[in-house]
C-alpha cells in the first residue's frame, strides 16, 4: 500500500499481479465473464480430483511409513502440501511484485480458514466426528504464538534478517513437539485429566463410539498408544469394521485400485465424470498412482506433484476470480477478504472436508489450525532467504497498516474456534457448522467495513481511481 497526500491508504489492484485476462473489459461486461466462471468450476473440479485421487491417498502413505497419527499427519504434510499455493504466493511477494502481506490477505485467509472451512467439515459431512482435546489445543496454542510473532516483527514496519530466522525457529520448535507428540500427550493426560473434565469426557465419549486404531484402552482411555506402527489411518485386518474410519481403504493392497477411467454408477456422478475426463487424463499421465500396486513406492514424488498440480490450479483459480471480481466492481479489499482468502485456500478446504466425511475430525482441524501455522511461517522462508542472502544492506521495508485489528481478530477467531467445539462436545457436526459459518460472516463483515473505512480510521482506495 502507498499513501496519498491527504494520508488515504492506497492498494495495488490485484489483477496487477497477474496476466492480462483473455477479454477486454468490455467483451467481459458483454457476457465474456460466464467463461470465467466456468472455468472458475472446473478449477474447483480439478482439486477435488487431485486432492481424493493423488494428494491424500500419497499422504496417507507417507503417515504409515511414518508412523503418523492422523493429527500430526495433518498438521505437517497435508498443510504443508495443501498450504503450497501460499507458500509460492509468499515467495511471488517477496521476490517478483515486491507486494508485501496486506491486511486483507493475512486476515482474510486466516479466518478463512479457521472459521470458513470449519464451517464447510460440518455442514458438508454426513458422520459426525469425534475431535480430541490436546491435538486441537497444540495447534490452537502453535497457531496463537505465531500470529504474536509475525505481528510483533511487522509492527516498526521492517524486517530484519534476525526476526525471519526467528519464525523458521519457532516453525522449527513446533515440528519437534510434533516428534514427541505422543510423550507430551501423555504426560498432559495424567496430570490435567483428574481437574480437567473436557480431557476425561472427551476421551471416554470416544474410546465408547468411536475407538481409531492407536487409542487403545491398554491404561485408560486417557492415554494414546506408545506404538505409532498404524497411524490411525490405515486399519488392521482385525478391525475390518472400523474400515469406515480409513480414507480410501487402502490397506486393501492385494486386491489392486480400481482405475481412474472406471465410470461411476451414479447418473450424476457419470457426467461429472465426463465432464472431467480432460483432467482425468491429464492428471494419469503425470502423477504416479500411489493406490496401485506398481507405483506404491512412488508416494513421495506423487505427493511433490500433486502439491505443484494443486498450486498451478489455484493460480489459475485466483486469477479468474480476480478478473471476475473486479468485471463485477467488487472493491479490491472486500475481494482480498471473501473471494481471494477463499480461493487461495481451496485445497484446505477440499482435502479437510474430504477427510472430515471419513469420520477422521482431528485430521481435518489439525489440517485447517496447521495450515494456518504454515501460512504463517510460511512468510518467514522468502524474508530470510531475502535478508540474510540477498538483500543484507538492510530491512524489508512492510506495510503494517490496522495491526492491532488484525491482533485482535485472529486471537478472536483462534479463541472462538476452541470455545466452540468444547460447547459442541467435541465434535464435528451440523450445529458446529452453523456457529462457525455465522461467526465467519460476522468477522468478514467487520472487516469489510473496517478496511473500506466505515468503521475504524483506515480509508482504503485502489492506487490510480
Amino acid at each position: 500500500p502507498q499513501f496519498s497526500e491527504n494520508g488515504t491508504r492506497c492498494v495495488l489492484s490485484s489483477s496487477s499481479e497477474f496476466p492480462e485476462g483473455f477479454f477486454t473489459p468490455q467483451e467481459r461486461k458483454d457476457g465474456g465473464i460466464v467463461i470465467y466462471f466456468i472455468i472458475i468450476l472446473y478449477m474447483f473440479l480439478a482439486v477435488s480430483i487431485v486432492c481424493d485421487d493423488y494428494f491424500l491417498p500419497s499422504l496417507e502413505i507417507i503417515s504409515e511409513c511414518l508412523g503418523l497419527s492422523q493429527d500430526v499427519a495433518g498438521a505437517t504434510f497435508m498443510a504443508a502440501g495443501s498450504s503450497a499455493p501460499e507458500l509460492v504466493t509468499a515467495f511471488l511477494g517477496a521476490f517478483v511484485t515486491k507486494g508485501d502481506i496486506g491486511v486483507s490477505t493475512i486476515l482474510g485467509s486466516a479466518i478463512y480458514n479457521l472459521l470458513g472451512i470449519s464451517a464447510a467439515c460440518g455442514l458438508f459431512s454426513s458422520v459426525v466426528s469425534r475431535l480430541s482435546c490436546w491435538p486441537l489445543f497444540r495447534d490452537c496454542l502453535a497457531y496463537t504464538i505465531s500470529a504474536a510473532a509475525v505481528l510483533a516483527m511487522i509492527s516498526d514496519n521492517r524486517i530484519y534478517w534476525y526476526e525471519s530466522a526467528s519464525l523458521l525457529l519457532i516453525y522449527g520448535c513446533y515440528i519437534l513437539i510434533l516428534c514427541f507428540d505422543i510423550k507430551i500427550n501423555q504426560f498432559l493426560m495424567k496430570k490435567f485429566s483428574p481437574c480437567c473434565t473436557c480431557f476425561t469426557k472427551a476421551m471416554e465419549e470416544n474410546a465408547e463410539q468411536q475407538p481409531l486404531v492407536g487409542w487403545r484402552d491398554e491404561s485408560g482411555p486417557l492415554i494414546r498408544q506408545q506404538s505409532r506402527t498404524d497411524s490411525g489411518i490405515f486399519q488392521d485386518e482385525l478391525d475390518y469394521s472400523q474400515l469406515s474410519t480409513s480414507l480410501h481403504g487402502l490397506d486393501e493392497i492385494s486386491e489392486d485400485h480400481p482405475n481412474v477411467f472406471t465410470m461411476p454408477e451414479a447418473d450424476m456422478k457419470r457426467i461429472l465424470w465426463v465432464l472431467s475426463l480432460p483432467i482425468i487424463t491429464l492428471l494419469y499421465l503425470t502423477i504416479p498412482d500411489c493406490r496401485r500396486q506398481f507405483w506404491r513406492n512412488w508416494f513421495m514424488v506423487t505427493f511433490l506433484i500433486s502439491a505443484a498440480w494443486i498450486s498451478a490450479i489455484t493460480y489459475i483459480l485466483v486469477w479468474m476470480v480476480t478478473i471476475a471480481g473486479e468485471t463485477l466492481g467488487i472493491p479490491e479489499s472486500v475481494m482480498g477478504l471473501t473471494l481471494l482468502a477463499a480461493g487461495t485456500s481451496v485445497p484446505d478446504t477440499v482435502a479437510s472436508v474430504l477427510v472430515a466425511r471419513k469420520g477422521n475430525g482431528d485430521m481435518a482441524m489439525s489440517n485447517i489450525v496447521g495450515s494456518n501455522v504454515f501460512d504463517m511461517l510460511c512468510l518467514g522462508i522468502p524474508w530470510f532467504i531475502k535478508t540474510a542472502f540477498i538483500n543484507t544492506s538492510g530491512p524489508i521495508e512492510v506495510n503494517s497498516s490496522g495491526l492491532t485489528y488484525t491482533a485482535i481478530s485472529l486471537i478472536c477467531s483462534v479463541g472462538f474456534i476452541f470455545l466452540a467445539v468444547h460447547l459442541n462436545g467435541w465434535k464435528i457436526d451440523k450445529k458446529l457448522g452453523i456457529i462457525c459459518l455465522v461467526l465467519y460472516l460476522v468477522f468478514t463483515v467487520l472487516s469489510i467495513l473496517y478496511e473500506l473505512g466505515i468503521i475504524g480510521n483506515n480509508p482504503t482506495r485502489v492506487c490510480g481511481n
